[in-house]
């Protein structure tokens, strides 16, 4: 669990490291055609609201409170669309089964320290 202030910290971090990035287009195929709110962010603004001792992903509402900060934040039917089919997918990644040598991105920066890549 992390203060406003830690939050402040991590999303920086995110944005440095160009994890926000990498996240961003690993979810590229779940973003609609006329969609306003880019995935990568509304899962990391899901992430940040569950550092900051959220247990929902209605409580990026917390995030919402204060735009100057962290941005535009999704609505609450906005991120249920996102992670509900997200969910649906299990332990598949973007490109299917993350075991497969076929990586998303996404798997391959997270799993890239481990792996030597």
């Amino acid at each position: 669990m992390v203060s406003q202030a830690g939050s402040v910290l991590l999303a920086k971090t995110v944005r440095k490291s160009g994890l926000g990035q990498a996240i961003s287009a690993a979810l590229t195929p779940w973003r609609k055609p006329r969609a306003s709110h880019d995935p990568g962010k509304i899962l990391l603004d899901v992430a940040l609201a569950v550092a900051m001792n959220g247990d929902c992903p209605a409580d990026v509402g917390v995030l919402r409170a204060e735009p100057a900060v962290f941005g535009p934040v999704a609505s609450d039917p906005t991120v249920s669309r996102l992670v509900n089919p997200l969910a649906a997918c299990g332990d598949k990644d973007v490109e299917g089964d993350p075991r497969r040598p076929g990586r998303s991105p996404l798997t391959r920066l997270a799993l890239g320290r481990r792996e030597g890549a």
